[in-house]
Order: structure tokens, then sequence, then C-alpha cells
């Protein structure tokens, strides 16, 4: 009995601390807005071009597991992609999810009418290539839309 006993304490104990890793491989909504916050200043201070250069950097300090910043101009089209750079000059005005939301869209029409939002959707986790759903944290910043987003998968 007292062996069961172990045996099914040592398995949760083993749970616990994969969950706990788990969580931690992913970012959190205050961890994106902090980037966020981060990459608007960046762009203030050394121009949005150079700003650009470092978000497309993995090293540039603007990429952390799963969160990343994007950039995209007032027409929906891609600035800068942490995630993706296959996307970096790119319309995605017209881009909706996998559940056929043009979210593109309503970040454009958020960052337009509010500032600053979070806006819903699914997208590819970079990490795990897998599709997920996601929120990501948009801001106005002069003439562009900076955001990162939160995988929830």
């Amino acid at each position: 009995m007292k062996r069961i006993l172990t045996s099914i304490l040592a398995m949760l104990a083993l749970f616990a601390v994969h969950a706990t890793a788990s969580a931690q491989s992913r970012g959190t909504p205050d961890e994106a807005k902090a980037m966020v916050a981060k990459a608007a200043a960046l762009i203030g201070s050394a121009g949005a071009e150079k700003a650009f250069a470092t978000f497309n950097d993995p090293a540039g300090g603007f990429v952390d597991r799963d969160l990343y910043v994007f950039v995209l101009d007032l027409d929906g089209n891609t600035m800068a992609h942490g995630g993706n750079k296959g996307l970096i000059g790119r319309s995605l005005i017209n881009l909706k999810d996998a559940d056929g939301k043009a979210f593109v869209h309503e970040m454009i029409a958020i960052s337009n009418t509010k500032g600053e939002g979070w806006v819903d959707y699914t997208w590819v986790n970079p990490t795990n290539k897998k599709i997920e759903p996601k929120s990501s944290l948009v801001k106005k910043v002069d003439k562009f839309i900076v955001g990162v987003g939160v995988y929830k998968g």
C-alpha cells in the first residue's frame, strides 16, 4: 500500500512539474503588454527603420518563446514580423484566420478608434507550428500598428 501511495505521489509531482514547465514556455498577457510598450519606445527613440530591423532579428530582444513583435502600417502591410520574416512586405489586409475572421481589419479599426486594444483570432504558433487561438495587443504608434500576441492553445 505504501508503494502504491508513493508511486501515485511521484506521478502527481511529475505532472505538476510538467504543467509548470509548459506554462512557463508560453508568454503571458502582461509580458505581451510590456513588449508592446518596449517596442513603441524603440520606434520613438531609434526610428522606425532601425526598430523594425531589431524586431525582425531573433537576437534583437523582441522574440521571447512564443512572443514576438509584429508591425503593420495602417493599410495592413507588414513592416516587421519577429515570428515569420516571410510576411514582411506583404499586405495582410484581406487575410482571414482559420475561422474566417478578418482580424487585420479589426486591428486597424481598434488602433484608429481606441489607440490600442486586444484582438482575438487563430494563428500558427511558431514554437509548435500548430494553429492556436491567439489574442494580440495592438497599439497605434505614429502611422504604424505594433502588436504582440499571446497563444492560448
